[in-house]
C-alpha cells in the first residue's frame, strides 16, 4: 500500500522490536524512513534489514543533547517531518524497596523527558499537517506490582498526548498515543531476569490477557501506520489500547 508515500518519517528505538517492525510497514507504505537507537550492533542489523535507504541515528533518547541532535540528523536528511513514533523507552520493573534514585531518574528521563524535548526540537520541522504517536503501555492503567515507576513514566506520556495535542492542533500538528499491552519482542530480555524468571513472568501475564496470547509488534505497527496517515485526521488526543482485553480485566 502508499498510504505514507512521500512522508517523511522518524521512529525513535527504531532497532528492534515494535520500532523495526513499524520502520518495515512504514517503508512498505512508501514513507522515507529515519530511526534512532543507541547499540552500534542493533542498529547495523537494522541497516542490513530495512535497507541503505534508511536514515540510522545513534542517539541516548534520555539525553536532552541528543534530541538536538537527532533533529540535526533529520533535517539534513529530509528537511522536515510529516510523521514521528517516539518509541524508545526502557522497561525497568523493581520492588518499591528497591529503587534508587539513579534507575528512577534513567527511567524518567528515557520514557519522559526524552520524548517532551525531542518534540520541542522538532517543532521547526513538522509539516502542516503532521502527526506525532506516542508509544505508551497498558501499565499505566492496570496497576501491575513492581511497575510503579515505569507506569507513571507511560501514565505521563498519555498525559502529554493530550495536552500537546491541545497546544498543538492549531499548527496542524496531531498528537496521539498507542497503548500497547504485551508483545513479543526483546524488551522483556532486558529486564535483568534470569530465564527461569522470565518464563514464569510470561505465564503469569499470560493468565491475565483475555485473547489467549501476547500481541505481534505487526499488530502495534498496524495501528501506528494509520494513525500516522492522513486516514486518522480526524484523530487528535486518542489513545488506542491494543492489549488483547488485558486492561479490560
Amino acid at each position: 500500500m502508499t498510504r505514507l508515500t512521500n512522508k517523511r518519517t522518524l521512529i525513535t528505538g527504531g532497532s528492534s522490536g515494535i520500532g523495526l517492525e513499524t520502520a518495515r510497514q512504514f517503508l512498505a507504505e512508501d514513507a522515507r524512513v529515519a530511526i534512532t537507537g543507541t547499540n552500534p550492533e542493533t542498529l547495523e542489523q537494522a541497516r542490513q534489514a530495512l535497507g541503505d535507504k534508511v536514515v540510522i541515528v545513534r542517539a541516548d533518547a534520555g539525553s536532552v543533547a541528543d534530541q538536538a541532535k537527532i533533529t540535526t540528523a533529520v533535517q539534513d536528511a529530509f528537511g522536515g517531518l510529516d510523521a514521528v513514533f517516539i518509541n524508545a523507552g526502557v522497561a525497568d520493573f523493581r520492588p518499591l524497596e528497591q529503587w534508587d534514585e539513579a534507575g528512577f531518574d534513567r527511567s524518567i528521563a528515557v520514557n519522559l523527558k526524552g520524548p517532551l524535548f525531542l518534540v520541542q526540537a522538532l517543532l521547526p520541522l513538522l509539516a502542516n499537517p503532521a502527526s506525532i504517536v506516542l508509544n505508551t503501555s497498558i501499565n499505566a492503567r492496570i496497576g501491575m506490582p513492581n511497575s510503579s515507576v515505569y507506569a507513571a513514566t507511560k501514565a505521563g506520556l498519555i498525559s502529554l498526548a493530550r495536552t500537546l495535542s491541545g497546544e498543538l492542533i492549531g499548527r496542524g500538528i496531531r498528537v496521539n498515543a498507542v497503548s500497547p499491552g504485551p508483545v513479543s519482542t526483546p524488551i522483556y530480555g532486558k529486564m535483568g531476569l534470569e530465564a527461569a524468571e522470565l518464563e514464569k513472568l510470561a505465564g503469569a501475564i499470560l493468565g491475565q490477557i483475555p485473547a489467549g496470547r501476547f500481541g505481534e509488534p505487526s499488530e502495534i505497527a498496524k495501528a501506528i501506520v494509520f494513525l500516522a496517515s492522513d486516514e486518522s485526521a480526524f484523530t487528535v488526543g486518542s489513545e488506542l489500547v491494543i492489549d488483547g482485553g488485558m486492561s479490560n480485566l
